[in-house]
C-alpha cells in the first residue's frame, strides 16, 4: 500500500515572523568573535518565552482587563520538546519554569514514550529499537542532542556542548559556517553540521530529524555496536522544506539574503498549490 502524502495545514498561509541580525560578538562570552568551532565560547544557547499578567478580569461588555505582574506561561527552544516529550499533565509546569530546572524532565528524554510506542505501533518494523527499549538503557544520544548539546569527540569536527546542566535550549556553534553549497534540510543527520540541532535554519526539516533520532538513528553515536533499523532512516511526515528542489512538495522557496523568509502571500490569494501569489497588475 503506497504511503499517503503529508498534509500541509498552513499551505498558502502567512506566518508572522520577527527577523533580527545580531553580531556574534554581541552574543558570545566576552565579545568573542566565534572563529574556532572547538572553543566553548563559540556555542550559545537560547530559548523564547511568553508572559501574561497574572489576573484577567472581563468587563460587562466582554472586554478583558489585565492586572498584576507578568508571569511566564509558555516557552520554546527545541522543536516538539514540550509538545511530544513532556507528558500532558506536566506541560503547564514545564511552561512556567526556567530551562535550568529541566533535569526533572530528563527521564522523558532518556526514555521517550514515542520510542517505546514505535515498535508496538509497527510490529516487526523496529526490532533493534524494541531491543534497545527492552534493555532499559537510557538514550544518552537524545540527552546530548536536546539537554546539554553534543560534546566534542562524538561527531568528528563538531560540538555544541554548553556544559553538564540539563536544559531544553536551542544551541548554536556560531563558528560553524553556513552551508552554501547543497545544504541538507536534515541538518546534522544529513551530514550538514550547519543545521539542526546546531541552531535551526528556516528550511530545516526538524520534525523528520527528531522523529528519526527518536527512532534510533543517532544511538549509534554513543554505542557503535547498535545498528539502527532501516525504517528509522525512512521516517518522514510526508512533507519537505527543501530550499533547493524546485519540485519540492508544499514548499515556498526562501530568499538567498536576509531575512531569508519567502515573500508573503497576498491576503486575496487562495491558490490550489503552494506557489507564491503573482505580482499585482499595474
Amino acid at each position: 500500500m503506497p504511503k499517503a502524502p503529508g498534509v500541509n495545514g498552513t499551505k498558502a498561509k502567512n506566518v508572522h515572523s520577527i527577523s533580527l541580525r545580531v553580531p556574534k560578538t554581541d552574543l558570545s562570552r566576552d565579545g568573542y568573535a566565534a572563529a574556532d568551532p572547538t572553543d566553548p565560547r563559540s556555542t550559545i544557547a537560547v530559548f523564547a518565552s511568553a508572559s501574561r499578567q497574572r489576573v484577567r478580569i472581563y468587563d460587562h461588555d466582554g472586554k478583558p482587563d489585565n492586572h498584576g505582574p507578568f508571569v511566564q506561561v509558555s516557552r520554546q527552544a527545541n522543536p516538539l520538546f514540550n509538545e511530544v516529550l513532556i507528558p500532558i499533565t506536566k506541560k503547564d509546569r514545564f511552561n512556567a519554569q526556567q530551562p535550568e530546572d529541566d533535569s526533572q524532565y530528563s527521564t522523558f528524554v532518556t526514555h521517550p514514550e514515542v520510542s517505546r510506542r514505535l515498535p508496538s505501533t509497527y510490529p516487526g518494523v523496529f526490532p533493534h529499537l524494541a531491543a534497545l527499549n527492552a534493555s532499559g538503557k537510557p538514550r544518552a544520544d537524545l540527552a546530548a542532542i536536546l539537554l546539554t548539546g553534543i560534546p566534542a569527540g562524538i561527531v568528528p569536527g563538531f560540538q555544541n556542548y554548553t556544559g553538564p546542566v540539563q536544559a531544553d535550549m536551542l544551541r548554536l556553534n556560531m563558528a560553524i559556517a553556513p552551508t552554501t553549497h547543497e545544504p541538507s534540510n536534515l541538518g546534522l543527520i544529513g551530514m550538514d553540521p550547519a543545521g539542526f540541532p546546531n541552531g535551526r535554519r528556516v528550511f530545516d526539516d526538524v520534525v523528520t530529524i527528531e522523529l528519526r533520532a527518536l527512532a534510533g538513528t543517532t544511538y549509534a553515536l554513543i554505542d557503535p555496536s547498535y545498528v539502527p533499523d532501516a525504517a528509522a532512516g525512512a521516517i518522514t511526515p510526508g512533507l519537505t522544506s527543501s530550499n533547493t528542489d524546485v519540485t519540492a512538495r508544499n514548499t515556498v522557496h526562501y530568499l538567498p539574503y536576509f531575512p531569508y523568509l519567502g515573500t508573503p502571500h497576498s491576503g486575496f490569494y487562495n491558490p490550489q498549490d503552494d506557489e507564491p501569489a503573482p505580482p499585482p497588475p499595474r
